[in-house]
């Protein structure tokens, strides 16, 4: 047939079939033999849809944040800086321990260490992990300029600070930490940014 053969699949269930297997293997871990037995769809296939096994994994990464991520876009939306990082923290626990996901999240399971020949899928994530930083450290900002945050508050260490936290969850998720024990530890978490933000005197 001229153009070839029509596509006899679903490319957008494919794509979060291949978001769950490189979410439980990490990049490195996972084999395109097991992608196309995952998605349902032969190698040339594949590849003529989603091109190689590094740009597929761009794809996941991408629909990983517009699905799996919505709720930190959410928390930027709340009033009040310290309700932004309550209601992250506490989504991040819940969203990190889902019964029906596996277990942690794609963007520190996906490539945190890796081979020398993947350094750029590592790197991928690494500015994927930072861009949701920046985004908070704007937030964080713009409390600020409002009154909201001391005029002294630093918003890039206050965000990294949130993040850095956040990844850490996420390792202990994937080790096995419960819900409950990641929403005591977010409590702590938050105790602490108030500590650095709400003025003493």
């Amino acid at each position: 047939m001229a153009g070839g053969r029509p596509r006899t699949f679903d490319a957008d269930a494919a794509l979060d079939r291949a978001v769950e297997v490189f979410w439980r293997q990490g990049y490195e871990g996972t084999a395109v033999s097991e992608l196309t037995a995952e998605m349902g769809v032969n190698k040339p296939s594949l590849y003529a849809v989603f091109g190689t096994k590094e740009e597929l994994f761009h794809q996941v990464v991408q629909r990983y944040a517009e699905n799996e991520l919505a709720y930190f876009r959410d928390a930027l939306t709340q009033p009040t800086a310290v309700e932004v990082v309550r209601d992250y923290l506490d989504r991040n626990a819940v969203a990190l321990t889902r019964p029906d996901r596996p277990p942690g999240c794609l963007s520190i399971q996906g490539g945190l260490s890796s081979s020398p020949a993947n350094s750029s899928v590592t790197q991928f994530l690494a500015s994927s992990r930072l861009a949701g930083e920046q985004a908070l450290a704007e937030r964080l900002a713009q409390a600020r300029d409002d009154g909201d945050l001391p005029t002294d508050a630093d918003p890039v260490a206050l965000a990294r600070f949130v993040m850095v936290f956040s990844e850490g969850q996420a390792v202990h998720a994937a080790a096995g930490a419960t819900r409950e024990q990641l929403l005591q530890s977010a409590t702590v978490a938050l105790k602490a940014f108030e500590q650095a933000v709400v003025p003493t005197g």
